[in-house]
């Protein structure tokens, strides 16, 4: 299963504040106290919702190295200069900050964006993108980017992704305390049963729940291909967008972690789409080629 940056560390985040929570016996505390499940829903968004706030917080530094990116301070060929003042004129346009512009090594053409806010994101292209895409299409690729950042869908993610936390560690504590008494039959606290069991509970949940972030990612990619289209022009976005059909056989290069982010995804068909992050690229040109730009 392929899971995200951020899904990756906020699952990463909220795991470890368990244990911790554990070990300094925050939850038998609340076991002897019975659940009081109005401060079991308090406890569990405010750790919900920091898990989600740390991974928004560590999204760009995360991005530079699970990619590899080289951060264009000097442009270095009239290549980088060229990428660098594109990147600059579009961001004004979008009316956002100077993203910092990143290259990372991979052969397929791809490209991201990420960053907490949008004065202060990251924008990388691939260098096959830079090797194969004429300017008109890289400057499509770099406006849909800029979309994503202009649009807050960093923001937005981190909010929805709270409140999935909030479940699911509200959830996987009353499974686990279900389970413990009414399986284990244990009436005095909380026995191994119950950490045992939502530890479980709060993975399984927090992989199911993901497939509502996973919804926002599809839907989030229709508006940054607008973007890129005010941006760049619709006829430069869809031969974007067709090129990178062309190429969905070249082997992807990109860490599976971090797919949300790119603008080029393979399609996935069964349960597996519900864990797709870009909806397929047919689909995506038709409904640019059917918008009002």
């Amino acid at each position: 299963m392929r899971i995200l940056l951020f899904l990756a560390t906020n699952l990463a985040v909220i795991l470890v504040a368990s244990f911790t929570l554990r070990l300094l016996g925050v939850d038998s505390y609340l076991a002897q106290q019975g659940i009081n499940y109005g401060s079991l829903l308090a406890f569990a968004a405010v750790f919900g919702f920091a898990g989600a706030i740390i991974s928004l917080l560590i999204s760009k530094p995360m991005a530079k190295w699970s990619t590899k990116a080289r951060v264009i301070d000097s442009p270095r060929t009239p290549a980088e200069r060229w990428l660098v003042d594109t990147v600059a004129v579009l961001a004004k346009q979008a009316g956002i900050g100077m993203p910092e512009v990143a290259i990372f090594p991979a052969s397929q053409s791809n490209a991201f964006a990420t960053g907490w806010n949008k004065n202060n994101s990251l924008v990388a292209v691939s260098e096959g993108l830079l090797h194969r895409f004429n300017k008109d299409e890289i400057k499509a690729v770099l406006g849909h980017e800029i979309g994503h950042v202009a649009n807050g869908d960093m923001i937005t993610l981190a909010l929805i992704q709270g409140v999935v936390n909030t479940f699911v560690i509200f959830a996987s504590r009353v499974i686990g305390s279900f389970v413990d008494r009414v399986v284990f039959k244990n009436e005095s606290g909380h026995g191994i049963a119950f950490f045992v069991v939502s530890i479980v509970a709060e993975i399984v949940l927090g992989i199911l729940a993901s497939t509502i972030v996973f919804w926002f990612s599809r839907r989030r990619e229709f508006r940054a291909d607008i973007a890129g289209a005010q941006l760049a022009g619709t006829g430069a976005m869809i031969s974007a967008l067709a090129r990178l059909k062309q190429e969905s056989e070249v082997p992807d290069q990109m860490p599976d972690t971090l797919q949300a982010f790119g603008i080029n995804r393979g399609a996935r068909s069964g349960l597996s789409a519900l864990f797709m992050t870009h909806p397929p690229l047919e689909d995506r040109i038709a409904a640019l080629q059917n918008a009002r730009v």
